[in-house]
């Protein structure tokens, strides 16, 4: 092909770069000029993770051709610090809690920055306009808008965050540790790592949902230009199969096998460009024989079904029954049944799946972002055939997961790679390949019946839920089993019977998603709770508070709460919201109609069942050269107090580094500012399990929290002795060490650790937490060691003409036990939100014959700016005595009550009951609307 030199002008700087004609500009910013800061998200212009300025104005380098750049002055967002100051836009980002993963928020700056450029005093329907192509998945938008006021002067900054020199850390908004990082482009993402002389990989799919392989014929492909190596099931020297549960999912199908849906590798090509690689994948030539493909739980259940394993279609059926529900039923007042469907959906995080594998000496190291590093570095090794030490799995800055990278996606295909090639191999997944091909949420079919009496209390509920678990187990036993043990949702009901059944099809396996199987029967018992509330004349609410779970309920699977249920406090603060909330039912346009609905929630914290739920941490205080400064009157270089906390628990954006840095701030009185934390690298950090049930502040700040009290009573002996006090008097805080008062006598915190190294004692302390004991569901006990509640009001506005719906305000109220940091709590809140909004209206796996149609951000709706709600999050605090400082978790429960309250809110406003996800615009053309 024709090249052509560009010249062009990058954050000030002349550049000058040789291109081919079809090369885009995110190519050149990232591959020629090393600025990994602008990320490729989807690469077709939906996502604007690749926004830059070019001449003034925001554009989508993914789509905007090098060639077109010639001449141009490029402004990416490496170039907006200067002279070591953030830009405005950075530190509001940084300060309003407007970071999470961080994948997305370069070009949602960059984006602001253009506009600011242009309009120095927008309105929030400018900021909206501006940035409606710019997609986020974890904040909810609020914090990004309230950043760009802020640096827009329209909007007060925020007080200074607390420096970390006061005695109470925990609970402070404090901005995240790696906030500059992301705001600045300096975090690595697995994507942005680069070894010299590096191969490209990617990997061919089956063409079918399910047949058998007869043959794959790779010749062609080998002698393809470029290709290095051509890799197939003989070359996987270990394990053949992989899964995060069962071992039940090939590395790669072999001839003879069979490919169970439209996912399933075949081979993986390795070649010295990408492009090469996908090129070489043409020539593969593969012959199938076609066995009938099962696409529905229904189907799958059918007695002369063709069985998709060994064992059958069922994967896993939940029972779960207490009391005598059929009794119940026949003395109950009211009866109401309902058959609810739900459907498949998907992640949709804004950085695609990537690992790259670096060759070392007799084993592999591989960069990959996943919820569950040392359970890939186990895989890795079991398929490769290496021993577990010689394998390292390093965890990079991840753009998100909410329970789609707990399983296996490129790391083993990355790592088989890099050792039979002898060099640094990396994979990319395209937008495409990541809706097709990782694990979903569960679709479900749920049968539901709800019995009561007169006065409004449940007598008795049972469930049957069907769920589409896919192809390959993944998590699908375990998320089937939380919808049938949360199916009757936060109320005390004396009468249940819970089913599920998780059952194999040829679609695309379906696993953790955010909420773990809850959302799906949260929505449906909720739906059944408003109808029995309208069927009895009751305020939906006051339903809700009379059935309410409180201290001395007993749950379902036989559990009694003991403490921490702050579910009626939410209730309360929801009701007080509502009633503040501004009045305004009933627009001018008499085609638009407006309601409230509300919906309530709880969902566990930490693993279950009979597991121990353990993870470890190992923190360190240490001294380091400090800025230069006077020192004892003498200008010089003097040290300073530094805390190291080492966990092997990933950090998805959730918030993990902030929670395991207050936390040492708090207990070791060093300056928040002065913690860095190190999170799941195999080789240098203990193993903190999975980032998956809302664990890790429980489980993970708990290790630390111990690690870091046993290392401040080592330097308290030291600091004791030299003070001539009892250890038990001395307090860690300010960053001094001194008797009930900092202006009593005392030491530096630099100096106590100096005494601890001169005597020998320890400053590095590691701990393995265990959470208390549970039991699986049929085994009397407790079933999990702590629950979150919450309670969200929803108000919608519907065009009856058009089905249209806005959701206008959320009022979410979550009870989390102990805010460790308020601002994470609070973006975790509203990005919850916006994914229940997103599960109610606008998201769904679209399946033909097992094959994903909307595999583009542009048919696969994730919501935008201009369509978030106003979010009031209210964060209640009923504390867990096991958690540390009483916390439990919040990531999951955010999202499930949204989706219930919103449907109900429609209700509300139109009379139209919802029984089937995402809401049906047509289902909402009234042509003559109630009153």
């Amino acid at each position: 092909m024709d090249r052509q030199t560009i010249h062009l002008t990058v954050n000030g700087t002349p550049r000058q770069v040789e291109i081919e004609p079809r090369t885009m500009l995110l190519d050149v910013l990232r591959e020629d000029l090393g600025l990994t800061g602008t990320k490729n998200g989807c690469g077709q212009g939906h996502c604007g993770a690749c926004t830059v300025i070019m001449n003034g104005k925001a554009v989508r380098s993914c789509v905007t051709l090098a060639r077109r750049a010639d001449g141009a002055a490029i402004e990416t967002i490496e170039g907006l610090a200067q002279d070591g100051e953030l830009h405005p836009l950075q530190r509001a980002f940084v300060d309003q809690g407007a970071v999470q993963c961080g994948f997305c928020t370069p070009g949602m700056i960059m984006a602001a920055k253009a506009l600011l450029d242009a309009n120095p005093t927008p309105t929030e329907a400018d900021i909206e306009q501006a940035l409606k192509r710019n997609l986020c998945r974890c904040t909810g938008y609020a914090k990004i808008v309230e950043a760009i006021q802020v640096a827009a002067g329209q909007r007060s900054a925020p007080e200074a965050a607390p420096d970390g020199r006061q005695s109470a850390v925990v609970g402070q908004r404090m901005p995240r540790p790696d906030a500059v990082a992301k705001v600045t482009g300096a975090a690595i993402f697995a994507a942005d790592y680069r070894f010299p002389d590096m191969l490209y990989a990617r990997v061919l799919r089956s063409a079918h949902p399910h047949a058998r392989v007869l043959g794959i014929d790779t010749s062609l492909a080998g002698t393809a230009p470029g290709v290095v190596a051509v890799l197939t099931a003989v070359d996987v020297p270990g394990r053949p199969n992989h899964g995060v549960s069962r071992h039940d999912w090939p590395v790669l199908v072999a001839v003879g096998g069979v490919v169970r849906y439209r996912g399933d590798a075949l081979a993986v090509v390795v070649a010295e460009t990408e492009a090469q690689a996908e090129a070489a994948l043409e020539h593969i030539a593969v012959e199938y024989e076609p066995l009938p493909a099962i696409l529905s739980s229904e189907e799958a259940r059918r007695p002369d079904a063709p069985h998709l394993h060994p064992g059958g279609n069922l994967l896993k059926h939940t029972h779960v029954e207490r009391g005598d529900v059929d009794a119940a039923f026949k003395q109950a007042d009211v009866v109401i049944e309902q058959v609810y469907h739900t459907p498949a959906t998907d992640h949709a995080f804004l950085e695609p799946e990537a690992a790259v594998a670096v060759p070392t000496a007799g084993g592999v190291t591989v960069y990959a972002g996943s919820q569950i590093p040392f359970k890939d570095q186990a895989q890795i090794a079991a398929s490769l055939a290496l021993p577990l030490e010689k394998v390292r799995v390093v965890h990079p800055a991840v753009g998100g997961a909410f329970g789609g990278k707990e399983d296996i996606s490129g790391q083993i295909h990355a790592a088989l790679a890099a050792v039979v090639t002898g060099r640094p191999v990396k994979l990319v997944y395209t937008r495409s390949d990541s809706l097709r091909y990782h694990p979903k949420r569960h679709a479900t079919t749920i049968h539901y019946k709800t019995g009561a009496t007169r006065d409004g209390k449940l007598v008795a509920v049972a469930v049957e839920i069907l769920g589409d678990t896919g192809a390959y187990a993944s998590l699908g036993e375990f998320v089937m089993a939380r919808t049938a043990t949360h199916a009757a949702g936060p109320y005390d009901v004396p009468n249940v019977r819970l089913d599920s059944y998780a059952l194999f099809t040829n679609n695309p396996p379906a696993g953790a998603l955010r909420g773990f199987g809850v959302p799906q029967s949260c929505f449906a018992c909720e739906t059944q709770m408003d109808m029995l509330a309208e069927r009895l004349g009751l305020d939906p609410l006051e339903l809700r508070r009379r059935n309410s779970v409180r201290v001395g309920s007993t749950l379902p699977t036989g559990q009694v709460l003991r403490e921490s249920v702050g579910l009626l406090e939410t209730i309360e603060r929801v009701e007080q919201a509502m009633r503040a909330a501004p009045v305004d039912d009933r627009p001018a346009d008499p085609t638009r109609r407006r309601g409230w609905g509300v919906a309530c929630a709880f969902k566990n914290v930490g693993l279950g069942g009979p597991l121990p739920d353990s993870a470890g941490a190992d923190v360190e205080l240490t001294l380091r050269l400090g800025s230069p400064r006077l020192c004892s009157g003498q200008a010089g270089q003097a040290t300073e107090a530094q805390c190291i906390v080492r966990a092997g628990a990933a950090e998805n954006g959730q918030g993990l580094p902030a929670v395991l840095a207050q936390i040492a701030a708090q207990e070791l009185g060093v300056p928040y500012e002065r913690v860095q934390v190190i999170l799941a690298d195999t080789g240098q950090t203990p193993d903190g399990g999975a980032t998956t049930a809302s664990r890790q502040t429980f489980v993970t700040g708990n290790a630390a929290r111990q690690a870091a009290i046993r290392v401040r009573e080592s330097l308290a002996g030291a600091a004791a002795e030299e003070l001539g006090v009892s250890p038990d008097t001395l307090v860690f805080a300010n960053g001094q060490v001194y008797v009930s008062s900092p202006r009593a006598a005392g030491l530096t915190l630099e100096q106590a650790i100096a005494l601890a190294h001169r005597e020998g004692r320890a400053t590095r302390e590691q701990v393995v937490y265990t959470a208390p004991p549970t039991v699986d569901v049929e085994t009397p006990g407790d079933t999990h060691f702590a629950y979150g509640y919450g309670t969200q009001a929803a108000q919608v506005e519907v065009d009856v003409e058009t089905g249209q719906v806005r959701v206008l305000h959320v009022i979410a109220a979550h009870d989390v036990g102990k805010a460790i940091n308020p601002l994470g709590v609070e973006g975790q809140l509203e990005g919850g939100v916006l994914m229940g909004l997103g599960y109610a209206l606008t998201e769904e796996l679209e399946l033909d014959n097992g094959l994903v149609l909307n595999d583009t951000f542009a048919r696969y709706k994730v919501p935008s700016i201009d369509q978030r709600p106003r979010i009031t999050p209210i964060i209640v605090e009923d504390p867990a005595a096991a958690g540390p400082y009483g916390a439990k978790g919040v990531g999951e429960i955010t999202s499930i009550p949204t989706t219930a309250a919103i449907t109900n809110a429609i209700y509300a406003a139109t009379g139209v009951r919802t029984t089937r996800l995402p809401v049906a615009l047509d289902d909402l053309h009234l042509s003559d609307p109630p009153d």
